[in-house]
C-alpha cells in the first residue's frame, strides 16, 4: 500500500534593513514550494526572540543591520535556536569575513551579487545540513590569509578611520599617544601599508576591521 508523504516546507526567517531588499527575498522565497518565510525583520536585535517565536529552519542575516552585527546574532542564535542554521547574506566581499562567519557558527555564506536561484539553493543545502559558502570569496580568503593585527591595532585602525586624532583614540581606548603611534606604527608595518591611511585601506579590503 503506497501514499502521498507531505514534506513539511523549510521555515525561514529573513533580516535586512532595506525594505526593499528584504521584499524582493520574501516574494523570491515565498514562490518557492517547499520554502516558507516565518518572519521578515528589519533589526538584527529583533532575530534571536523572533526566531525562539517561530523556530526557523534556517536564518538569512545580513551581516551589517541596526542593532547588532550579523555575527553577534548568529552566535546568539547558535544558544537560543540551535537547530537553526545560519546563512550570512552580504554585500560585503571582503576575505576576512568569511571567516568571522564560519567563527560565529554560520554555515552558509552568499554574496548578494550572486544569481537569485543561488539563495534557494544554498537554503535547501543547509537545511540539509551542508555548508555553503561563496567559491569566490573562499579563493580570496585563502590567498588574503589570517589578519595579522592584534585586537589592539584593530581598535586603533578602527578610530583612525573615523577620523579620531592620536589623543582622541589614546582617550577612548585609555592609552597614552605615544602607545598609539607604536600600535598604528606596528599596525602598518604588519600589512604592508606605505602610511597610515593606505594600512587602513589594506586592512578594510581584507575585512580585518
Amino acid at each position: 500500500m503506497s501514499g502521498n508523504v507531505e514534506t513539511r516546507a523549510i521555515r525561514v526567517l529573513i533580516a535586512e534593513d532595506l525594505h526593499m531588499i528584504r521584499g524582493a527575498l520574501v516574494a523570491l522565497l515565498s514562490s518557492e514550494p517547499d520554502m516558507e518565510v516565518v518572519a521578515e525583520l528589519e533589526r538584527v536585535d529583533q532575530v534571536a526572540g523572533a526566531a525562539l517565536e517561530t523556530q526557523p529552519d534556517v536564518a538569512v542575516l545580513d551581516i551589517d543591520l541596526p542593532g547588532l552585527e550579523g555575527l553577534e546574532a548568529t552566535e546568539s542564535l547558535a544558544h537560543t535556536v540551535p537547530a537553526c542554521r545560519v546563512l550570512i547574506l552580504t554585500g560585503l566581499g571582503q576575505p576576512n569575513y568569511l571567516l568571522r562567519a564560519l567563527q560565529a557558527g554560520a554555515r552558509g555564506f552568499l554574496l548578494k551579487d550572486a544569481p537569485a536561484d543561488s539563495l534557494a539553493d544554498a537554503i535547501r543545502r543547509l537545511s540539509r545540513g551542508e555548508h555553503v559558502l561563496a567559491p569566490s570569496l573562499m579563493t580570496a580568503t585563502l590567498a588574503a590569509g589570517s589578519n595579522p593585527l592584534t585586537s589592539r591595532e584593530s581598535d586603533v585602525f578602527r578610530l583612525a578611520n573615523l577620523g579620531l586624532t592620536t589623543e582622541e583614540i589614546g582617550s577612548k581606548l585609555v592609552l597614552s599617544p605615544a602607545t598609539v603611534r607604536n600600535y598604528m606604527s606596528s599596525g602598518i608595518s604588519k600589512v604592508g601599508g606605505r602610511n597610515r591611511i593606505d594600512a587602513i585601506r589594506i586592512a578594510s579590503e581584507a575585512g580585518w576591521l
